[in-house]
């Protein structure tokens, strides 16, 4: 059986969908989650529909029937407003953002900061990206890291639950 990560990439390949992740959860449960590839200027996820769930499980389940994939339920859903960032593309399309890093490794005795995500102008630094966080007494602390310096991560949109300017 090939892998199913890129099963499910080569089957939805024709769709214009992005595969952000593939899960399998317990009791057979197998979490496929979509989005719309990049294609503009904000890195901000695009809309996925209903219809467009409806129609990759409808794909997805004719595909996995054929590889012999097992499992009991497909669930198949958009990423939300808290994407999970998974790959070098990922940080380079939300570059700009609010998001949430967990490192492997403690900075400052810290592993998890959350921060603007730049992409790094240091030519000759290894590191591609830099998090811009804000510290409690207004200073600026800049991280620098890499994908392999990172456990996860995902955006983290500042939310207004007060309406329209209230």
């Amino acid at each position: 059986m090939k892998d199913i990560v890129s099963l499910t990439r080569e089957a939805l390949a024709a769709m214009d969908i992005e595969v952000v992740d593939v899960e399998r959860a317990p009791l057979g449960l197998l979490r496929v989650t979509i989005d719309r590839p990049f294609a503009g200027e904000s890195g901000m996820t695009s809309d996925i529909k209903i219809e467009d769930c409806e129609q990759v499980s409808r794909q997805l389940s004719r595909v996995y029937e054929v590889e012999g994939v097992d499992y009991k339920r497909l669930e198949v859903g958009s990423p939300g407003i808290d994407r999970p960032l998974k790959t070098a593309v990922d940080f380079e399309r939300f570059a700009g953002e609010q998001v949430e890093v967990r490192l492997r490794v403690a900075v400052d005795n810290q592993r998890t900061f959350r921060g603007l995500l730049q992409l790094s102008d240091q030519g000759d630094s290894a590191k591609r990206f830099v998090l811009q966080c804000q510290e409690n007494k207004g200073d600026v602390k800049h991280i620098a890291f890499d994908i392999e310096d990172v456990e996860r991560a995902k955006l983290d949109p500042p939310l207004n639950f007060k309406g329209r300017g209230r």
